[in-house]
């Protein structure tokens, strides 16, 4: 399948990308090759390949949820703009 240049001019119109002449000749180059390049990828005979997320496996990436200390009350509300003796103070949004 090969892209023609109003084809691009329609999608970069949708994206709401203004182009000049020569940046839609040269997507129009650089999009036909990515579609040639899943063209190329379709021909493959994938029946056997198991559908997964990643292209590495992956195992549990979060660290170990484990108690630890935290800053204090007073530590916390160093940098607050506005605060009392136990809450940062903000304006009331939705009334009083």
């Amino acid at each position: 399948m090969s892209l023609t240049r109003q084809e691009v001019a329609k999608v970069a119109t949708l994206a709401r990308l203004n182009l000049t002449d020569d940046e839609l000749d040269r997507m129009t180059d650089q999009l036909a090759e990515v579609v040639g390049y899943f063209e190329l990828l379709g021909e493959l005979d994938t029946s056997a390949v198991e559908p997964m997320a990643h292209a590495v496996e992956r195992t549990d990436v979060f660290r170990d949820d484990r108690v630890v200390p935290s800053l204090t009350r007073d530590a916390a509300l160093a940098n607050a703009p506005k605060r009392d003796e136990a809450c940062y103070r903000v304006p009331a949004v939705l009334g009083d």
